[in-house]
């Protein structure tokens, strides 16, 4: 069975890729891992990264059992967060690669890192991006 990971940054990220993801999980046949990476902080920046990473992963998670895609949920704390999923795509043997991009600007990305080109430098995984106001089903 193929395995999709979507990594998601936020509830809204994750609301906007769900008929997308649910579409490619049913022509592929796939098990869908979606993933939260948040960078490690302290005290109430992290208590709510968190609660963003755990309302995004379980909004898309219910959103896509709702539709009979099989899913599961892993949230993540890591310095590196492009590292992080493609360690566990490599761990959880992901055929592909699936994120939502935000629409943020440049100067944001360049504080943030850019997680999409380190992604598609650094894997052999097929890595498909959406785009911020697609179409929402492939």
């Amino acid at each position: 069975m193929s395995r999709i990971l979507v990594a998601v940054s936020s509830p809204y990220a994750a609301e906007k890729v769900v008929t997308a993801v649910a579409d490619l999980a049913k022509r592929l046949a796939a098990e869908v891992l979606v993933v939260h990476v948040s960078r490690p902080s302290g005290g109430q920046m992290r208590q709510q990264e968190q609660a963003e990473g755990e309302a995004a992963v379980s909004l898309l998670r219910s959103k896509l059992q709702q539709l009979d895609v099989p899913v599961q949920t892993l949230l993540m704390f890591s310095e590196d967060i492009a590292r992080a999923i493609l360690n566990t795509a490599a761990e959880h043997q992901i055929s592909l690669i699936v994120l939502g991009l935000t629409g943020k600007n440049i100067f944001a990305r360049l504080l943030a890192g850019n997680v999409p080109v380190e992604l598609i430098k650094n894997t052999k995984i097929p890595v498909l991006l959406l785009p911020p106001e697609g179409p929402g089903a492939l």
